[in-house]
């Protein structure tokens, strides 16, 4: 399974959707996820990739991690991947 359909399975269902319902160019807000839900996402992106992403939940405009749409998320943790394999 790729990176996208990975993340995008998690992503997913934390909407409580169908991953075929999930598109690049959407946002956590138009699928419906709320703060909580974008945290469990992050918790759930860095256990399956064995990673940590620079996210801070109480300032997420501080963080340096796009979260703009699901396409960025997936940009970020492709660059995460690739930097932490080093």
């Amino acid at each position: 399974m790729s990176v996208q359909d990975k993340v995008i399975a998690i992503i997913a269902e934390q909407a409580v959707l169908e991953p075929s319902d999930v598109g690049l160019d959407s946002t956590l807000e138009s699928l419906g996820i709320d703060s909580l839900g974008l945290v469990e996402s992050i918790f759930a992106i860095e256990e399956a990739f064995d990673i940590s992403v620079p996210f801070n939940a109480n300032e997420p405009e501080a963080s340096d991690f796009d979260i703009s749409s699901v396409g960025a998320i997936i940009a970020g943790i492709e660059r995460l991947i690739a930097e932490q394999a080093g």
